[in-house]
């Protein structure tokens, strides 16, 4: 039987809406992170580790399944949206996750209203594809997760890379 992939973290933007306008109620900051989350490594958890620790709540928006092609192309996601969002929502750290289908989040920013807006170190504050609707809305962006260490797209290559080294091997055998 296979595992049903639900979570209560999963929520739609208008259950994180009224999760979020509660959160204010609280005097509680709400951090939003994003990203494709396609295979999961070690610069991913110090990314969303590093956003827990801007708030007190943290949303992650999670690529579609269709964002992610249009972002990286053939062959990715490697993993669907429903399970990319269950492994994010797994995460002790993460409070909420939602998927969404376009390439930015700015039309999340405008909805939920989060206080804070974190990128990972692969961004600077100007090159954030956000940074007007943050700005116009008045939050705060932050980078977070220390120095870009590693990306899916590397750990796939390394990987393509080790399993074509290992057929070598084999054939030479």
């Amino acid at each position: 039987m296979p595992l049903a992939l639900k979570s209560p973290k999963i929520k739609s933007l208008s259950a994180l809406k009224k999760i979020v306008e509660e959160a204010h109620l609280q005097k509680k900051k709400v951090v939003l992170a994003n990203g494709c989350f396609d295979l999961i490594h070690i610069g991913h958890i110090r990314y969303l580790l590093s956003a827990k620790r801007k708030g007190h709540i943290l949303i992650v928006a999670i690529n579609s399944d269709r964002s992610v092609r249009e972002l990286k192309g053939f062959g990715r996601p490697l993993l669907s949206e429903r399970e990319r969002a269950y492994i994010i929502a797994s995460f002790w750290f993460v409070d909420y996750v939602t998927i969404f289908d376009q390439r930015s989040v700015d039309h999340i920013l405008k909805k939920i209203r989060p206080d804070v807006h974190a990128k990972g170190s692969d961004y600077r504050p100007e090159t954030v594809p956000e940074k007007q609707t943050a700005k116009k809305l008045g939050l705060k962006i932050a980078i977070v997760g220390g120095p870009k260490i590693k990306s899916s797209s590397t750990v796939i290559k390394q990987l393509v890379k080790k399993l074509a080294s290992k057929e070598a091997r084999k054939v030479k055998k």
